[in-house]
Protein backbone atom coordinates (compact mmCIF):
# COMPACT_ATOMS: atom_id res chain seq x y z
CA UNK A 1 0.00 0.00 0.00
CA UNK A 2 1.36 3.27 -1.35
CA UNK A 3 2.92 5.16 2.25
CA UNK A 4 0.84 9.02 2.06
CA UNK A 5 2.53 12.17 1.75
CA UNK A 6 4.24 13.50 4.81
CA UNK A 7 4.94 17.18 2.92
CA UNK A 8 4.83 18.55 -0.69
CA UNK A 9 7.29 21.45 -1.87
CA UNK A 10 5.59 23.80 -3.91
CA UNK A 11 6.32 26.63 -6.54
CA UNK A 12 5.73 30.04 -4.66
CA UNK A 13 5.97 31.77 -8.63
CA UNK A 14 3.57 29.19 -10.56
CA UNK A 15 2.11 26.73 -8.34
CA UNK A 16 3.85 23.33 -9.33
CA UNK A 17 4.52 20.76 -6.91
CA UNK A 18 7.07 17.99 -6.28
CA UNK A 19 7.72 15.34 -3.66
CA UNK A 20 11.33 16.46 -2.99
CA UNK A 21 13.00 19.95 -3.03
CA UNK A 22 14.77 21.57 -6.14
CA UNK A 23 16.74 24.30 -6.98
CA UNK A 24 14.43 25.38 -10.38
CA UNK A 25 11.08 24.70 -10.86
CA UNK A 26 10.49 22.59 -13.97
CA UNK A 27 7.17 24.09 -14.45
CA UNK A 28 8.64 28.28 -15.19
CA UNK A 29 11.93 27.67 -14.87
CA UNK A 30 12.30 29.93 -11.47
CA UNK A 31 15.36 29.58 -8.93
CA UNK A 32 14.96 29.12 -5.18
CA UNK A 33 10.96 29.06 -4.73
CA UNK A 34 9.72 25.76 -3.49
CA UNK A 35 8.78 25.94 -0.72
CA UNK A 36 7.54 23.25 1.92
CA UNK A 37 4.19 22.75 2.98
CA UNK A 38 3.48 19.89 5.77
CA UNK A 39 0.69 17.16 5.11
CA UNK A 40 -0.37 18.19 1.45
CA UNK A 41 0.41 20.24 -1.50
CA UNK A 42 -0.31 24.02 -0.80
CA UNK A 43 -2.46 23.96 -3.96
CA UNK A 44 -4.50 20.89 -2.46
CA UNK A 45 -4.85 22.58 0.58
CA UNK A 46 -5.78 26.40 -0.52
CA UNK A 47 -7.90 25.02 -3.10
CA UNK A 48 -9.98 22.17 -0.71
CA UNK A 49 -13.78 23.08 -0.11
CA UNK A 50 -16.53 20.21 1.00
CA UNK A 51 -17.82 18.90 -0.94
CA UNK A 52 -21.73 19.95 -2.95
CA UNK A 53 -24.60 18.30 -2.36
CA UNK A 54 -25.31 16.03 -5.38
CA UNK A 55 -29.01 16.20 -7.32
CA UNK A 56 -30.93 15.44 -10.07
CA UNK A 57 -31.00 17.50 -13.08
CA UNK A 58 -34.77 17.33 -13.25
CA UNK A 59 -35.30 18.22 -9.56
CA UNK A 60 -33.13 21.18 -10.01
CA UNK A 61 -35.40 24.67 -9.18
CA UNK A 62 -34.80 26.51 -12.58
CA UNK A 63 -35.64 30.16 -11.45
CA UNK A 64 -32.74 32.57 -12.59
CA UNK A 65 -31.42 34.24 -9.30
CA UNK A 66 -32.53 37.67 -8.00
CA UNK A 67 -31.10 40.54 -9.25
CA UNK A 68 -31.18 44.37 -7.81
CA UNK A 69 -29.85 47.30 -9.10
CA UNK A 70 -26.02 48.68 -9.11
CA UNK A 71 -27.76 52.42 -9.36
CA UNK A 72 -25.77 52.52 -12.41
CA UNK A 73 -27.71 51.58 -15.72
CA UNK A 74 -24.97 51.31 -18.17
CA UNK A 75 -23.27 48.88 -15.34
CA UNK A 76 -26.60 46.62 -15.19
CA UNK A 77 -26.98 47.07 -18.74
CA UNK A 78 -23.49 44.85 -19.17
CA UNK A 79 -24.07 42.44 -16.16
CA UNK A 80 -27.59 41.37 -17.92
CA UNK A 81 -29.85 43.61 -15.84
CA UNK A 82 -28.00 43.84 -12.32
CA UNK A 83 -26.19 41.84 -9.76
CA UNK A 84 -26.94 38.89 -8.01
CA UNK A 85 -26.19 37.59 -4.46
CA UNK A 86 -23.03 35.80 -4.40
CA UNK A 87 -21.79 36.97 -7.89
CA UNK A 88 -17.89 37.48 -8.28
CA UNK A 89 -17.11 40.28 -10.93
CA UNK A 90 -13.61 40.44 -12.56
CA UNK A 91 -13.17 44.21 -13.21
CA UNK A 92 -9.94 44.74 -15.47
CA UNK A 93 -8.24 47.91 -17.51
CA UNK A 94 -5.33 50.33 -17.75
CA UNK A 95 -4.17 52.46 -14.83
CA UNK A 96 -6.19 55.66 -14.36
CA UNK A 97 -9.06 54.86 -17.21
CA UNK A 98 -11.22 54.82 -14.25
CA UNK A 99 -11.98 51.25 -12.35
CA UNK A 100 -11.54 52.22 -9.04
CA UNK A 101 -14.01 55.54 -9.85
CA UNK A 102 -16.37 53.60 -11.12
CA UNK A 103 -15.99 51.00 -8.15
CA UNK A 104 -16.38 53.98 -5.39
CA UNK A 105 -19.95 54.93 -7.29
CA UNK A 106 -21.44 51.78 -7.37
CA UNK A 107 -20.55 51.14 -3.59
CA UNK A 108 -22.58 54.61 -3.60
CA UNK A 109 -25.38 53.96 -4.56
CA UNK A 110 -25.69 50.21 -3.45
CA UNK A 111 -27.66 49.27 0.07
CA UNK A 112 -26.63 48.32 2.83
CA UNK A 113 -23.34 49.01 4.33
CA UNK A 114 -20.80 47.32 2.06
CA UNK A 115 -16.39 47.11 2.63
CA UNK A 116 -13.82 48.20 -0.02
CA UNK A 117 -10.60 46.76 0.82
CA UNK A 118 -7.72 48.75 -0.56
CA UNK A 119 -4.30 47.19 -1.09
CA UNK A 120 -3.16 49.96 -3.16
CA UNK A 121 -4.25 53.67 -2.07
CA UNK A 122 -4.63 54.97 1.57
CA UNK A 123 -7.95 55.99 3.59
CA UNK A 124 -7.10 59.50 3.02
CA UNK A 125 -6.97 58.90 -0.76
CA UNK A 126 -9.93 57.39 -0.74
CA UNK A 127 -11.44 60.01 1.21
CA UNK A 128 -10.47 62.78 -1.56
CA UNK A 129 -11.38 60.77 -3.98
CA UNK A 130 -15.01 60.26 -2.74
CA UNK A 131 -14.89 64.10 -1.31
CA UNK A 132 -14.36 64.72 -4.83
CA UNK A 133 -17.32 62.57 -6.75
CA UNK A 134 -19.62 63.93 -4.12
CA UNK A 135 -20.37 60.24 -3.19
CA UNK A 136 -22.28 59.22 -0.33
CA UNK A 137 -20.03 57.60 2.51
CA UNK A 138 -21.86 56.50 5.00
CA UNK A 139 -22.68 53.24 4.13
CA UNK A 140 -19.33 52.51 2.69
CA UNK A 141 -16.25 50.81 5.18
CA UNK A 142 -12.83 50.79 4.02
CA UNK A 143 -9.67 48.31 5.01
CA UNK A 144 -6.22 48.92 4.23
CA UNK A 145 -5.23 45.22 4.16
CA UNK A 146 -3.09 43.00 1.92
CA UNK A 147 -2.97 40.00 3.71
CA UNK A 148 -5.63 37.28 2.66
CA UNK A 149 -5.91 34.98 5.96
CA UNK A 150 -6.48 38.76 7.87
CA UNK A 151 -8.91 39.76 5.67
CA UNK A 152 -10.83 36.53 5.56
CA UNK A 153 -10.78 36.71 9.46
CA UNK A 154 -12.63 40.49 9.59
CA UNK A 155 -14.87 39.15 6.87
CA UNK A 156 -16.45 36.08 9.29
CA UNK A 157 -16.64 39.03 12.38
CA UNK A 158 -18.90 40.95 10.00
CA UNK A 159 -20.14 40.10 6.79
CA UNK A 160 -20.67 43.06 4.27
CA UNK A 161 -23.40 43.50 2.31
CA UNK A 162 -21.09 43.70 -1.42
CA UNK A 163 -16.81 43.60 -1.10
CA UNK A 164 -14.92 45.46 -3.61
CA UNK A 165 -11.11 44.18 -3.32
CA UNK A 166 -9.05 46.75 -4.96
CA UNK A 167 -6.98 45.35 -6.63
CA UNK A 168 -6.54 41.01 -6.24
CA UNK A 169 -3.06 41.67 -7.40
CA UNK A 170 -2.16 43.17 -3.99
CA UNK A 171 -3.14 40.50 -1.81
CA UNK A 172 -0.85 37.89 0.24
CA UNK A 173 -1.68 34.16 0.62
CA UNK A 174 0.95 32.91 3.15
CA UNK A 175 0.85 29.35 1.52
CA UNK A 176 1.81 30.49 -1.21
CA UNK A 177 5.00 32.90 -1.00
CA UNK A 178 5.88 36.33 0.15
CA UNK A 179 5.63 37.83 -3.31
CA UNK A 180 2.13 39.38 -4.63
CA UNK A 181 0.73 38.63 -7.91
CA UNK A 182 2.20 35.74 -9.07
CA UNK A 183 0.28 33.40 -10.65
CA UNK A 184 0.32 30.97 -7.84
CA UNK A 185 -1.22 33.76 -5.19
CA UNK A 186 -3.72 34.55 -7.48
CA UNK A 187 -5.12 31.05 -8.03
CA UNK A 188 -5.52 30.82 -4.41
CA UNK A 189 -6.62 34.19 -3.44
CA UNK A 190 -9.31 34.21 -6.51
CA UNK A 191 -10.60 30.81 -5.27
CA UNK A 192 -11.29 31.77 -1.52
CA UNK A 193 -12.36 35.01 -1.82
CA UNK A 194 -15.04 34.09 -4.96
CA UNK A 195 -15.81 30.40 -2.55
CA UNK A 196 -16.48 32.95 0.42
CA UNK A 197 -18.50 35.15 -1.41
CA UNK A 198 -20.34 32.48 -2.83
CA UNK A 199 -20.71 31.04 0.67
CA UNK A 200 -22.31 34.11 2.33
CA UNK A 201 -24.45 35.18 -0.74
CA UNK A 202 -22.10 38.37 -1.27
CA UNK A 203 -21.46 40.41 -4.44
CA UNK A 204 -17.65 40.68 -5.02
CA UNK A 205 -15.72 43.14 -7.23
CA UNK A 206 -12.54 41.70 -8.16
CA UNK A 207 -10.23 44.78 -9.71
CA UNK A 208 -7.59 43.32 -11.75
CA UNK A 209 -4.32 44.71 -13.14
CA UNK A 210 -3.58 44.65 -17.23
CA UNK A 211 -0.65 43.90 -19.13
CA UNK A 212 0.39 46.00 -22.15
CA UNK A 213 -1.55 43.58 -24.29
CA UNK A 214 -4.97 45.17 -22.50
CA UNK A 215 -5.26 41.36 -20.92
CA UNK A 216 -5.61 40.89 -16.97
CA UNK A 217 -2.65 40.19 -15.40
CA UNK A 218 -2.25 36.49 -14.21
CA UNK A 219 -3.00 33.25 -15.24
CA UNK A 220 -6.98 32.88 -16.88
CA UNK A 221 -7.53 30.64 -14.31
CA UNK A 222 -8.75 33.46 -12.91
CA UNK A 223 -11.12 34.94 -15.40
CA UNK A 224 -12.97 30.82 -15.36
CA UNK A 225 -13.45 31.89 -11.17
CA UNK A 226 -15.32 35.05 -11.49
CA UNK A 227 -18.93 34.78 -12.98
CA UNK A 228 -18.61 37.81 -15.21
CA UNK A 229 -15.40 39.77 -16.47
CA UNK A 230 -15.58 43.08 -17.78
CA UNK A 231 -13.06 44.87 -19.38
CA UNK A 232 -12.87 48.91 -19.78
CA UNK A 233 -11.94 50.05 -22.94
CA UNK A 234 -10.27 53.44 -23.14
CA UNK A 235 -10.96 54.73 -26.52
CA UNK A 236 -10.95 58.79 -26.32
CA UNK A 237 -9.83 61.33 -24.07
CA UNK A 238 -12.76 61.23 -22.23
CA UNK A 239 -14.78 58.14 -23.41
CA UNK A 240 -15.02 55.18 -21.48
CA UNK A 241 -16.42 51.36 -23.02
CA UNK A 242 -17.57 48.69 -20.63
CA UNK A 243 -17.66 45.43 -21.49
CA UNK A 244 -18.11 42.00 -21.00
CA UNK A 245 -15.90 38.80 -22.21
CA UNK A 246 -17.73 36.73 -19.93
CA UNK A 247 -21.31 36.64 -18.44
CA UNK A 248 -22.90 33.59 -16.76
CA UNK A 249 -26.02 35.91 -16.31
CA UNK A 250 -26.46 37.81 -19.47
CA UNK A 251 -25.35 38.38 -22.87
CA UNK A 252 -21.58 39.39 -23.71
CA UNK A 253 -22.70 41.70 -26.30
CA UNK A 254 -23.88 44.75 -24.22
CA UNK A 255 -21.36 47.95 -24.12
CA UNK A 256 -22.10 50.65 -21.53
CA UNK A 257 -21.07 54.20 -22.40
CA UNK A 258 -19.32 56.69 -20.07
CA UNK A 259 -17.63 59.57 -19.93
CA UNK A 260 -15.35 60.55 -17.76
CA UNK A 261 -14.79 64.22 -16.02
CA UNK A 262 -14.32 65.79 -12.90
CA UNK A 263 -17.37 64.75 -11.41
CA UNK A 264 -16.48 60.85 -12.19
CA UNK A 265 -17.82 58.62 -14.53
CA UNK A 266 -21.10 59.81 -16.09
CA UNK A 267 -23.36 57.66 -17.93
CA UNK A 268 -23.95 58.84 -21.77
CA UNK A 269 -27.69 60.05 -22.48
CA UNK A 270 -27.81 59.67 -26.11
CA UNK A 271 -25.72 56.63 -27.24
CA UNK A 272 -26.96 56.43 -30.67
CA UNK A 273 -25.76 59.35 -32.02
CA UNK A 274 -23.29 60.73 -29.53
CA UNK A 275 -20.50 59.59 -31.87
CA UNK A 276 -21.87 62.10 -34.97
CA UNK A 277 -22.51 65.56 -31.85
CA UNK A 278 -18.86 67.20 -33.59
CA UNK A 279 -20.53 67.10 -36.93
CA UNK A 280 -21.65 70.56 -37.42
CA UNK A 281 -21.63 70.88 -41.72
CA UNK A 282 -22.26 67.63 -44.24
CA UNK A 283 -19.54 64.53 -44.49
CA UNK A 284 -16.04 65.27 -46.15
CA UNK A 285 -14.31 63.50 -48.56
CA UNK A 286 -13.97 59.82 -47.42
CA UNK A 287 -16.89 59.63 -44.57
CA UNK A 288 -19.82 57.49 -44.12
CA UNK A 289 -21.88 56.95 -41.14
CA UNK A 290 -22.87 53.60 -40.50
CA UNK A 291 -25.71 52.33 -38.34
CA UNK A 292 -24.09 49.46 -36.13
CA UNK A 293 -26.12 47.15 -33.94
CA UNK A 294 -23.83 46.94 -30.35
CA UNK A 295 -25.69 44.54 -28.01
CA UNK A 296 -29.14 45.66 -27.98
CA UNK A 297 -29.60 49.27 -29.27
CA UNK A 298 -27.94 51.29 -32.73
CA UNK A 299 -25.48 53.32 -32.59
CA UNK A 300 -24.26 55.47 -35.20
CA UNK A 301 -20.97 55.95 -35.65
CA UNK A 302 -18.67 57.70 -38.52
CA UNK A 303 -16.15 55.64 -40.86
CA UNK A 304 -13.42 57.61 -42.08
CA UNK A 305 -11.21 56.11 -45.29
CA UNK A 306 -8.36 57.87 -46.66
CA UNK A 307 -5.83 56.65 -50.08
CA UNK A 308 -3.16 57.19 -50.76
CA UNK A 309 -0.37 55.89 -53.42
CA UNK A 310 1.54 53.15 -51.97
CA UNK A 311 4.84 53.65 -51.31
CA UNK A 312 6.21 50.26 -52.09
CA UNK A 313 5.05 47.60 -54.43
CA UNK A 314 1.67 46.80 -53.09
CA UNK A 315 -0.98 48.69 -51.35
CA UNK A 316 -1.40 47.90 -46.90
CA UNK A 317 -4.03 48.22 -44.79
CA UNK A 318 -3.99 50.66 -41.62
CA UNK A 319 -6.56 49.66 -39.52
CA UNK A 320 -7.37 48.87 -35.83
CA UNK A 321 -11.16 49.51 -34.64
CA UNK A 322 -12.16 47.28 -37.80
CA UNK A 323 -10.55 44.15 -38.61
CA UNK A 324 -7.41 45.23 -41.22
CA UNK A 325 -8.25 41.37 -43.02
CA UNK A 326 -12.19 42.53 -43.33
CA UNK A 327 -11.32 45.98 -45.01
CA UNK A 328 -8.46 44.00 -47.57
CA UNK A 329 -11.68 41.87 -48.39
CA UNK A 330 -13.98 44.92 -49.16
CA UNK A 331 -11.17 46.90 -50.98
CA UNK A 332 -10.43 43.31 -53.25
CA UNK A 333 -14.56 43.41 -53.64
CA UNK A 334 -14.49 46.95 -54.59
CA UNK A 335 -11.80 46.69 -57.29
CA UNK A 336 -13.34 42.88 -58.44
CA UNK A 337 -16.95 44.41 -58.63
CA UNK A 338 -16.96 48.18 -58.24
CA UNK A 339 -14.22 48.62 -61.44
CA UNK A 340 -12.17 50.91 -57.94
CA UNK A 341 -8.33 50.46 -58.00
CA UNK A 342 -7.25 49.80 -55.17
CA UNK A 343 -4.41 47.52 -54.85
CA UNK A 344 -2.13 50.63 -55.41
CA UNK A 345 -3.49 52.36 -52.81
CA UNK A 346 -2.31 53.21 -48.70
CA UNK A 347 -5.72 52.49 -47.11
CA UNK A 348 -6.01 54.18 -43.77
CA UNK A 349 -9.33 53.44 -41.49
CA UNK A 350 -10.76 55.03 -38.76
CA UNK A 351 -13.30 54.81 -36.40
CA UNK A 352 -14.52 58.62 -34.91
CA UNK A 353 -14.86 58.34 -31.27
CA UNK A 354 -12.63 55.05 -31.21
CA UNK A 355 -15.57 52.64 -30.79
CA UNK A 356 -14.24 48.87 -32.22
CA UNK A 357 -16.74 47.67 -34.77
CA UNK A 358 -17.14 43.70 -35.04
CA UNK A 359 -20.56 44.22 -36.86
CA UNK A 360 -21.07 42.92 -40.11
CA UNK A 361 -23.50 45.66 -41.03
CA UNK A 362 -20.74 48.27 -41.04
CA UNK A 363 -19.42 46.57 -44.08
CA UNK A 364 -21.13 48.36 -46.81
CA UNK A 365 -20.18 52.05 -44.86
CA UNK A 366 -16.48 50.98 -45.10
CA UNK A 367 -17.17 50.39 -48.72
CA UNK A 368 -18.56 53.81 -49.24
CA UNK A 369 -15.82 55.40 -47.34
CA UNK A 370 -13.43 53.93 -49.42
CA UNK A 371 -15.73 55.02 -52.86
CA UNK A 372 -16.02 58.40 -51.72
CA UNK A 373 -11.71 58.35 -50.45
CA UNK A 374 -10.50 56.95 -53.59
CA UNK A 375 -13.27 59.38 -56.37
CA UNK A 376 -12.82 62.67 -53.78
CA UNK A 377 -16.13 62.73 -53.76
CA UNK A 378 -18.23 62.83 -50.35
CA UNK A 379 -21.06 61.35 -49.82
CA UNK A 380 -25.07 62.54 -50.04
CA UNK A 381 -25.88 64.69 -46.47
CA UNK A 382 -27.38 62.72 -44.07
CA UNK A 383 -27.05 59.68 -45.41
CA UNK A 384 -27.02 56.43 -43.06
CA UNK A 385 -25.60 53.08 -44.72
CA UNK A 386 -26.09 49.76 -43.24
CA UNK A 387 -25.49 45.97 -44.86
CA UNK A 388 -23.14 43.44 -45.30
CA UNK A 389 -20.48 42.99 -48.43
CA UNK A 390 -20.23 39.24 -49.72
CA UNK A 391 -17.24 38.09 -51.94
CA UNK A 392 -19.23 37.88 -55.04
CA UNK A 393 -19.91 41.71 -54.76
CA UNK A 394 -23.49 41.47 -53.41
CA UNK A 395 -25.10 43.27 -50.19
CA UNK A 396 -26.53 41.49 -47.79
CA UNK A 397 -29.24 42.39 -45.52
CA UNK A 398 -28.50 42.30 -41.70
CA UNK A 399 -30.40 42.23 -38.80
CA UNK A 400 -32.60 44.58 -37.31
CA UNK A 401 -32.78 46.86 -40.46
CA UNK A 402 -35.76 48.84 -39.42
CA UNK A 403 -34.46 49.61 -36.20
CA UNK A 404 -31.22 51.29 -38.08
CA UNK A 405 -33.35 52.92 -40.80
CA UNK A 406 -35.34 54.23 -37.30
CA UNK A 407 -32.45 55.60 -35.39
CA UNK A 408 -31.10 57.08 -37.93
CA UNK A 409 -33.91 59.03 -38.76
CA UNK A 410 -34.67 59.86 -35.58
CA UNK A 411 -31.02 61.02 -35.03
CA UNK A 412 -31.38 63.37 -38.31
CA UNK A 413 -30.28 61.63 -40.63
CA UNK A 414 -33.44 61.44 -43.19
CA UNK A 415 -31.42 58.96 -46.27
CA UNK A 416 -30.35 55.61 -46.01
CA UNK A 417 -29.36 53.17 -48.14
CA UNK A 418 -28.93 49.33 -47.24
CA UNK A 419 -29.56 45.72 -49.15
CA UNK A 420 -32.94 44.37 -50.49
CA UNK A 421 -34.83 42.30 -48.06
CA UNK A 422 -37.17 40.17 -49.04
CA UNK A 423 -38.52 39.94 -45.85
CA UNK A 424 -39.33 43.14 -44.85
CA UNK A 425 -42.18 44.25 -46.90
CA UNK A 426 -43.16 47.23 -44.87
CA UNK A 427 -41.35 50.48 -45.69
CA UNK A 428 -38.60 51.73 -43.68
CA UNK A 429 -38.91 55.52 -42.35
CA UNK A 430 -37.06 58.22 -44.22
CA UNK A 431 -36.09 58.36 -48.05
CA UNK A 432 -33.68 54.78 -48.18
CA UNK A 433 -32.48 53.27 -51.68
CA UNK A 434 -31.90 49.59 -51.85
CA UNK A 435 -29.67 47.17 -53.63
CA UNK A 436 -28.62 44.37 -53.97
CA UNK A 437 -25.13 44.66 -55.53
CA UNK A 438 -21.97 47.06 -54.43
CA UNK A 439 -21.21 48.58 -58.13
CA UNK A 440 -24.99 50.09 -58.02
CA UNK A 441 -24.36 51.72 -54.34
CA UNK A 442 -21.43 53.06 -55.53
CA UNK A 443 -22.80 54.52 -58.43
CA UNK A 444 -25.82 56.00 -56.82
CA UNK A 445 -23.95 57.90 -53.90
CA UNK A 446 -21.34 58.96 -56.36
CA UNK A 447 -24.50 60.15 -58.97
CA UNK A 448 -25.91 62.42 -55.77
CA UNK A 449 -22.31 63.72 -54.41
Amino acid sequence: MPREKSSAYVCSSCGHDEPKWMGRCPSCGEWNTFKEIKGVSALAASLAVPPPARQLLADTDPTPPERFPTGIAELDRVLGGGLSPGTAILLGGEPGIGKSTLMLQVAASLPGTGLYVSGEESPGQLKTRADRLKLKQDSLEILCETDLDTLIAILNQKVPAYLVVDSIQTLVSAEAGSIPGTPNQLKIVGHRLTSWAKGHGVPLFLIAHVTKEGIIAGPKVIEHLADTVLYFDHSSTDLRILRASKNRLGSVDEAGLFQMDAGGLKPIVNPAGFFLEHRKTGPPVGSAVAAVYEGSRILLVEIQALTVSAKGTGGRVYSDRIEAARISRIAAVLERHAGLRLSDQDIYINVAGGLRICDTGAELAAALALVSARSEKALPANLAVFGEISLAGEIRAVPHMRRRAKTAVDSGLKNWISAESGDDKEKFPGMGYRTSLIKEAAAWVLSRS
